[in-house]
């Protein structure tokens, strides 16, 4: 009944729709009630997961409307010193124009020192059309929206904008520390057009939207001493080319006080993200469509992030649940490459993440269901209280565990954490423990292959509870100073040695069937002692021979041949399968890191 409820309420929380009409598009992801509490088992144990309600974002006319042309159109000038204005509707007091009435307003030119200041009452938008203006500050935010109901900044095709704030402001409310960008909007904020804006911020942040903040086209470039691109109750980007070097975090909408609100959601674009803290953080939810995406956070993985003392410096951070439908990632970081203070769903995309932190780590439940996922750096490759790998392509390369499922309590006790493995291709490499759970493992299909530690204080299977294997490939090789098997609840055959020396790296290892049938061919990479093999072709009352050493031959990948050996080496077992674990060596003879014995499961 738990495993059934678990996996119920996962299928409720991954669940991914769109819509768009000739005039909207949507971005929508459906999860739980705002304020609802999944109530199970575990929660008596100390986990309860407070989920968040979905995203739905709509692009209206106004937000993917480019054109320039008008009645209303009006002209703004900059002319070094001084401002020229044209038509109805804004007011020039030296090198400050003040837009007071909804409108479309066109600026081009150069301005030494001056501002474009919007302050209307009007219920209507106000768009300004960048068609190639240059303009600096010497004292505040060079564009900088007072008050209106929606603003629009038009990038014309063609044209490039360059924005640019000095190291200090002077305020109007010395109370109040806004605006506090280069450009900015106390309310909400598009940009559109297919031109490029340049936004140099020396003081604080590059573009700022205290309400929601949407990018439909453009191509981007904003360098800032703290954030980039700030939306303070929402960020949603549809498409663009967006380049970002940041002090602080490079996208963020941080609004901690509404649930709906706080998040990102991404449908396609281009990124190239350089951020001295996140390189993405929502607040609340942050879902990614598509697109591709460079992010270094935190100098990259060769600073490690590690102790709590130091600051968020992750790839990609949510606060409550992030979502990957697609996209391609080459990520980074200090801190962890990706992360989720509640759930993180992976549903497709290709990742490669570097991480100083770990890989990929949720805190409570982190559900694989495709994708290509490579972490060629990492302390702990996936992390969380519950893991469970549906689909896609997984490798991982740990200095730690490989696979860590854990609530962090700690102790050695069996507490509520466990992973699933229902499908798709894991591979190990791991420095610490292969694949360790402070409660349980199923594995029910797929292929995992573990090339564990090396050192006898950890082990390639690490699983305080029980360890089900009832499908797939499982190969595991590794020390064997904390060996431990499948438990006796599975449904599918294992077989475990422990041999009498540890084996070089490079060592084959062959297994075939009294008639020759080959049935497994595996070169490990790594020193091993331990090896732990369960398969569909290990029958019942069946007996099979086990080789070390030989030449291999045939298609090799991940040191697992398809094609059989053309030459034995020595035989070092010959089992019977009288039970679902055969074993052979000596498992009793070292306790495990929590003091219980090792092989006791046999």
């Amino acid at each position: 009944m738990k495993k059934f409820l678990i996996l119920f309420l996962m299928l409720m929380f991954i669940i991914m729709s769109s819509a768009c009409t000739s005039s909207t598009t949507a971005f929508a992801e459906n999860g739980i009630t705002s304020g609802s509490e999944i109530t199970t088992e575990d929660q008596t144990q100390g986990i309860a997961w407070q989920l968040s309600t979905p995203i739905q974002v709509e692009f209206d006319s106004k937000d993917l409307d480019s054109n320039i042309s008008g009645a209303d159109l009006s002209y703004i000038l900059l002319e070094g010193d001084s401002i020229t204005f044209e038509g109805d509707g804004a007011i020039v007091t030296g090198t400050v124009v003040t837009i007071q009435s909804a409108g479309t307003y066109s600026i081009s030119g150069f301005l030494n020192d001056g501002q474009i200041v919007v302050d209307t009452q009007d219920t209507e938008m106000v768009k300004l059309v960048l068609e190639g203006l240059k303009i600096n500050s010497a004292t505040s935010a060079p564009i900088y929206v007072r008050n209106a109901e929606k603003i629009v900044l038009t990038l014309v095709e063609g044209t490039e904008n360059y924005v640019t704030d000095a190291e200090s402001y002077l305020f109007e409310n010395q109370e109040v520390d806004e605006p506090n960008a280069a450009i900015f909007s106390n309310d909400d904020l598009t940009i559109n057009g297919s031109g490029s804006l340049t936004v140099t911020a020396n003081y604080n942040n590059g573009i700022v939207s205290n309400d929601d903040l949407k990018i439909t086209n453009g191509n981007i470039t904003v360098n800032a001493v703290n954030d980039g691109i700030k939306g303070n109750d929402s960020i949603a980007i549809l498409d663009g080319n967006i380049s970002i070097t940041a002090g602080g975090d490079g996208l963020q909408s941080n609004n901690d006080e509404d649930i709906e609100k706080g998040y990102i959601a991404i449908d396609s674009g281009t990124f190239d993200l350089t951020s001295g803290l996140d390189g993405i953080q929502a607040e609340t939810r942050l879902a990614i469509k598509g697109g591709n995406f460079t992010i270094n956070a935190g100098g990259g993985s060769i600073n490690t992030s590690s102790s709590s003392s130091a600051k968020s410096a992750k790839g990609i951070k949510a606060g409550s649940d992030l979502t990957f439908t697609g996209g391609t990632f080459d990520i980074n970081s200090a801190d962890d490459a990706l992360h989720s203070n509640n759930s993180l769903t992976i549903d497709g995309g290709s990742f490669v993440l570097a991480s100083g932190g770990n890989g990929i780590q949720a805190n409570n439940i982190l559900t694989i269901n495709g994708g290509d996922v490579i972490v060629i750096q990492s302390f702990e490759g996936l992390e969380s209280a519950v893991i469970e790998i549906n689909e896609g392509n997984i490798r991982l390369v740990s200095s730690d565990d490989g696979l860590n499922a854990t609530t962090g309590a700690g102790g050695g006790n069996v507490d509520s954490s466990y992973f699933y493995i229902n499908g798709g291709h894991v591979f190990i490499d791991a420095s610490g423990d292969g694949i360790d759970s402070n409660g349980t493992a199923v594995m029910n299909g797929g292929v995992v292959i573990v090339q564990g530690p090396v050192v006898q204080n950890n082990g390639p299977l690490d699983v305080n509870g029980d360890f089900e294997v009832n499908g797939g490939l499982l190969i595991v090789t590794g020390s064997a100073g904390m060996a431990e098997t499948p438990s006796t609840s599975s449904s599918q055959n294992s077989i475990a040695l422990v041999l009498d020396s540890t084996q070089p790296g490079g060592t084959l290892i062959h297994i075939e069937s009294e008639a020759g049938e080959d049935i497994l061919t595996f070169e490990p990479n790594k020193d091993y002692q331990l090896i732990v093999f369960s398969s569909p072709e290990l029958k019942a009352n069946s007996t099979y021979n086990v080789y070390i050493g030989g030449n291999p031959t045939g298609t090799v990948s991940e040191g697992l041949y398809t094609d059989g050996i053309n030459s034995l080496g020595s035989q070092v077992a010959s089992l019977e399968i009288t039970g679902i674990v055969t074993t052979s060596g000596s498992f009793n003879q070292v306790l495990g890191g929590d003091g219980r014995r090792t092989g006791g499961r046999p």
